[in-house]
């Protein structure tokens, strides 16, 4: 029988520092998933997870059938000739941030056969901008997505009301903004492990005829 051996699993931190949880004598193991730029190196992750639980010949089972999902999807996208122009996310304060051009997102955006607007920032994680540079940028977007997290739905008039600015957008006027729920949907605890699942739906919104019966989990268009 296995011996049952309590640890703490977190996210290193620049300062080293996890307060509290250092007190109470209970290991505590780094899990640097997140600071994984490829989809796939991200996932990967599962197998670490699987050795800490005496679950590895599952762990890499799982991660197989990720990975040939995730691959199958992006040989799918890689056939366009079109790649639709994108934006993302919302003005939080007098800040927009997007990601950028070396993020996680930012390669699966390009995956699923999008032209991400912002590809050309350096940068692996949000990167600050202005709202006029956002819009000297993306007004003429084709596509905009972000999520949020709300107990009632995002509509084109809530939008609007949240910043007046938004309709300017071709995207908000041609009616292709796209919403992710996160107060109900498990899009952050889903996508790490499973890129698959988030290439799959992006590629259902940027090129619906190539999948036609998608099952959309986290990202719904807007309504009025």
């Amino acid at each position: 029988m296995t011996e049952c051996v309590e640890v703490v699993v977190a996210s290193p931190f620049d300062n080293g520092g996890y307060g509290a949880v250092e007190k109470t004598g209970i290991p505590i193991i780094e899990c640097a998933d997140y600071m994984e730029t490829d989809p796939l190196g991200r996932a990967e992750w599962i197998k670490f997870l699987g050795l800490l639980t005496d679950k590895s010949e599952r762990a890499d089972s799982l991660f197989r059938e990720t990975e040939a999902n995730y691959l199958k999807y992006k040989t799918l996208a890689d056939k366009v000739a079109n790649r639709p122009k994108l934006m993302t996310e919302l003005k939080y304060g007098a800040t927009w941030y997007v990601s950028g051009g070396e993020s996680y997102m930012a390669r699966i955006f390009n995956d699923a056969g999008a032209d991400y607007l912002f590809d050309y920032m350096t940068g692996t994680g949000g990167v600050p901008l202005s709202f006029e540079a956002v819009m000297d940028k993306a007004i003429h977007a084709d596509i905009w997505l972000f999520t949020y997290n709300c107990e009632e739905e995002m509509t084109y008039l809530a939008l609007r009301s949240d910043y007046t600015s938004y309709d300017q957008f071709d995207a908000f006027q041609n009616r292709c903004v796209y919403g992710c729920n996160t107060n109900y949907s498990l899009y952050y605890e889903e996508v790490p492990m499973h890129p698959d699942y988030i290439l799959a739906e992006l590629i259902a919104i940027f090129h619906p005829h190539l999948l036609s019966e998608h099952f959309f989990r986290y990202f719904t268009p807007l309504k009025e």
